[in-house]
């Protein structure tokens, strides 16, 4: 890992990046001050060799922290919960832990991929370039992964965050998610759960810091 700093945590971000907006929100959350270092994926920075030396899967976040490399923010995030005492990132009883992590990937693996910004460029390349195509393919999978992750939240244990009132790790995927689907001119009152731990989370002082809009214009 020739040129990370060893020991201090450095975080390697792009401002819209939903990964790393929810990354942002881990490291606030446990109280972890990061270096950023931009990598302006619209000039294809991510495509750099010396990016893909750090990632070679050519994305961001990455994080560098305790002399280790982390290149995938979920990966990062449970890292973060397992080193740092403090505020937890995951409930303590096993069938809690596991309800979190369903509403986390249901998020992170299954809604953000299928909409990144590699597959809807490659979308709109082999659409002559139709970004009404582009967009319609987003809304699609994200309302309908919206769906079922507002099923999910239906669930006595849910409260002003995913779980209960504890901002944690599903909160990390779900704010920024939310960010990008109202981006793309979905109105997220469709979805009461949703809207309610959205509204509630996003105020937070943590969460509010690692706003795409706060990032961009410090």
């Amino acid at each position: 890992m020739a040129g990370d700093p060893p020991l201090q945590a450095v975080l390697y971000d792009y401002w819209r990046s939903s990964a790393s907006y929810r990354l942002r929100i881990g490291l606030r959350l446990k109280g972890i001050e990061s270096t950023s270092l931009d990598v302006d994926l619209r000039t294809g920075a991510h495509r750099n060799a010396d990016h893909i030396e750090r990632n070679p899967q050519g994305f961001v976040p990455v994080l560098v922290i305790d002399g280790q490399r982390f290149t995938q923010s979920l990966a990062a995030l449970e890292y973060l919960d397992e080193t740092r005492p403090g505020t937890p990132l995951l409930p303590s009883a096993p069938a809690d832990r596991a309800r979190i992590r369903t509403i986390a990937y249901a998020i992170a693996m299954d809604i953000h991929p299928i909409c990144n910004l590699h597959v809807t460029n490659h979308l709109q390349t082999v659409c002559d370039g139709d970004e009404a195509t582009r967009i319609a393919w987003m809304q699609h999978f994200m309302r309908r992964g919206l769906d079922a992750v507002e099923a999910l939240l239906d669930d006595p244990r849910s409260g002003r965050s995913c779980n209960a009132d504890t901002p944690g790790l599903a909160d990390c995927c779900l704010v920024p998610q939310v960010y990008n689907a109202e981006r793309w001119g979905l109105d997220v009152a469709a979805w009461p759960n949703i809207r309610r731990i959205n509204d509630y989370c996003k105020a937070l002082p943590d969460f509010a810091a690692a706003h795409p809009d706060s990032v961009k214009a410090a």
